[in-house]
């Protein structure tokens, strides 16, 4: 089914979860900045995103379904920099 198939409200449910995954990697913020003041966390769950995001965006880009590319790619960036920052 292709985005302009879908009723309106789905298409809005979409952005909405778009605008939420980037909230919840933007919140990595903090995190790094705590690594970075030496009060390291744990790499894993970084790691983790990082993988899933990627893997995300891969098939997001295939697929066309671009709310899924914009809601995974800032999960690539903050991740790794979490992830970085932590080892």
């Amino acid at each position: 089914m292709e985005n302009s198939e879908l009723p309106k409200y789905v298409q809005w449910i979409g952005w909405i979860g778009t605008f939420t995954a980037c909230c919840m990697y933007v919140f990595y913020i903090p995190q790094i900045i705590d690594n970075l003041h030496g009060h390291v966390t744990q790499p894993w769950q970084p790691a983790a995103a990082v993988a899933n995001c990627l893997l995300w965006v891969i098939y997001g880009t295939k697929a066309k379904i671009w709310p899924v590319v914009a809601s995974n790619a800032p999960g690539i960036l903050f991740g790794l920099i979490a992830f970085i920052t932590a080892l």
